[in-house]
Parts: structure tokens; sequence; C-alpha cells
């Protein structure tokens, strides 16, 4: 798992990349009560703005963390959004891209670097 400085994850599971919101994201943001997802088989390339989360405290811009394509949205948060606050690294995934350019994961944090940056 990789995670940016922005307070997002990156979860490779059969060749696709899961993005999601790290458990401090979540913490600081509060109750999330809307959340906005991109269209499945949307193309996307990194920092894209590709989702909205909205919380009782603000709103955030969810960027694309790679260039690929958008090939599965989290329907359950949209439904529920507070899957988020209850598990961000699990249920709380956004949305699955099939990935252009894998190295661009090795641009971003691994665990230990990301808890140095939240401390």
């Amino acid at each position: 798992m990789k995670f940016t400085e922005e307070h997002e994850w990156l979860r490779m599971e059969d060749g696709v990349v899961v993005v999601g919101i790290t458990e401090h994201a979540s913490t600081q943001l509060g109750d999330i009560v809307f959340v906005e997802l991109p269209e499945e088989g949307q193309a996307v390339s990194k920092d894209d703005e590709v989702a909205v989360i909205e919380s009782v405290k603000a709103a955030s811009d969810i960027l694309s963390p790679i260039d690929g394509e958008v090939i599965e949205i989290n329907q359950a948060i949209i439904d529920e959004p507070s899957k988020i606050n209850d598990d961000p690294l699990g249920v709380g995934w956004f949305f699955k891209i099939a990935p252009s350019n894998l190295t661009q994961m090795d641009d971003y944090l691994e665990e230990s670097a990301y808890n140095k940056l939240i401390e």
C-alpha cells in the first residue's frame, strides 16, 4: 500500500489500483455526508480532480493519483457515505483504476513515511 501527501491510499489488487482516503483524512474531515465519484470508463490523468467528498466540516476534492481508466466505483459509499468513516482502508474505498503507468506509484510514500508525515 502507498500513500499520498494529500492523504489518499493506493493498493494494488489483481493488476488494478484501488484508491481511498486514509484514516487520518476521515478523522480530520469528521462525519462524511456526501460523495461524488467519477464515472466508470472515465479516463483520468494524475492530479485530475475526480471525486468530491463533503463532511460536516468541509468539502474536499480527491485527485487521481495515477493515469488510467476508472473501471469500478464504490456505489456503497454513495448510498452510505458514513462507510468511509467506519472503515476508510476497507469498505470505504472510492474507485479502482486500470493503470496506464504503474511507475507513478513509485512517487508515493510507504506507510512508515506517511505516518511520519501525519505525526
